[in-house]
């Protein structure tokens, strides 16, 4: 069955001295790009460089000046620019890269040939979503990955959420600094600077812990309906004080409490070194549903059978809310999936308003993807067209 077109379709994609490619430009004109190649030859860096014309630092959370290719006189100046087809909208632009005379370190964005002011102008226009390898450690890895892995979905929804998170991380970095001094030097700080940055903290970080909190709610919701199909369903639960405290109360009195804890806990805060308690303290559980598993003692293919269900019910609900879903960049997602959960995938992808790009080392995984997915062979700085997949 052919998919619908989906309401946000990367329709051109052009690298300019971007890790492993000099020079390319490539046009896409499926909801289902399917890319295979051996190991190295730069289909990952493909994908990152699309998930950088989206805001954040992307699917690696590389620093820029690595984005860059490199050559004799040591990192290039980088560009990345995508061409997109926004149904009802008509198409835009998006471009990121080095700025113009700039340092390597430095990235710029422009927005159909104009400069953008704030990521959040880029929120409101794209999502995208991906799932790596590395990511297969999400369960095993620190409360840490698990909280920017929620928090990329919610920011796909909520596009102001991730300015809530990052106002909410500042007055804490700066509280910290101050109880830091005050127990090095061993003299008081003004009271009224810590209280006005523990307000910041509550006012801000209950808006985050609120966010996450509802999309956890629509999320279980959804992968109980049956979003996924052939996928298991995860439950999720957030394991947040805030979060906790707003089922039982409003969300200014939750702030008030928020401020009364910390204010009282400055004196063990400042000996430890960090804020020992807040919403930057959430972790988000999996379990395995249908057998009542936490994810951590799952099979490695039930795991990635799990974050895929996810994935898939959180693409359903972007485009049922904003009216477009996000992009999916699915890197070897295939390669722990037995063949009756790789059909399921790309069955599940074909029937979601969402363009998907996929990679894999195997072109052979892709087989049952022919006449539905547009198909390419990844070269050493170079993407051709897959002659087994042609365009549906």
């Amino acid at each position: 069955m052919t998919a619908p077109p989906p309401a946000l379709l990367l329709t051109r994609l052009m690298l300019r001295d971007f890790r492993s490619y000099p020079a390319l430009t490539v046009s896409f004109g499926s909801p289902i790009v399917a890319v295979s190649g051996e190991n190295g030859v730069g289909k990952t860096n493909l994908l990152e460089a699309i998930s950088l014309l989206g805001p954040g630092r992307g699917l690696r959370g590389a620093r820029m000046a690595d984005c860059a290719r490199q050559a004799g006189q040591g990192p290039l100046p980088w560009a990345v620019a995508g061409r997109f087809d926004s149904l009802g909208n008509g198409p835009f632009d998006i471009g990121t890269g080095t700025p113009e005379g700039g340092p390597i370190e430095r990235r710029t964005f422009r927005l159909d040939g104009a400069p953008v002011r704030s990521q959040a102008e880029l929120a409101e226009r794209i999502a995208l979503v991906w799932l790596t390898p590395q990511m297969d450690r999400l369960f095993q890895d620190g409360a840490g990955d698990r909280r920017r892995f929620l928090d990329r979905l919610v920011w796909a929804l909520e596009p102001h959420h991730a300015r809530e998170v990052a106002a909410y991380e500042n007055a804490m970095a700066q509280r910290n600094r101050l109880l830091a001094q005050e127990r090095r030097e061993g003299r008081g700080v003004d009271p009224a600077w810590l209280a006005a940055l523990e307000d910041a903290m509550a006012r801000h970080g209950v808006a985050a812990a609120a966010a996450r909190r509802g999309l956890v709610g629509r999320l279980n919701a959804a992968l109980l309906g049956g979003i996924t199909g052939a996928f298991p369903a995860a439950r999720l639960d957030l394991q947040c004080m805030a979060a906790t405290a707003l089922d039982e109360a409003p969300a200014l009195a939750v702030e008030d409490g928020l401020r009364a804890g910390w204010a009282a806990s400055r004196g063990r805060d400042a000996a430890a070194g960090a804020t020992l308690e807040g919403p930057h303290r959430a972790d988000l559980l999996f379990t395995h549903a249908p057998k009542g598993l936490p994810a951590a003692l799952c099979s490695t293919g039930e795991q990635k059978a799990l974050l895929i269900a996810v994935v898939l019910a959180h693409a359903g609900l972007i485009a049922a809310a904003r009216g477009f879903a996000p992009l999916l960049l699915l890197d070897e997602v295939a390669a722990h999936l037995d063949a009756r959960r790789r059909e399921a995938l790309f069955e599940a992808l074909a029937a979601l308003p969402a363009q998907s790009f996929l990679t894999g080392t195997d072109a052979g995984i892709f087989a049952p993807l022919r006449g539905t997915a547009e198909g390419f062979r990844a070269l050493p700085g170079a993407l051709v067209p897959d002659s087994d997949l042609p365009v549906p």
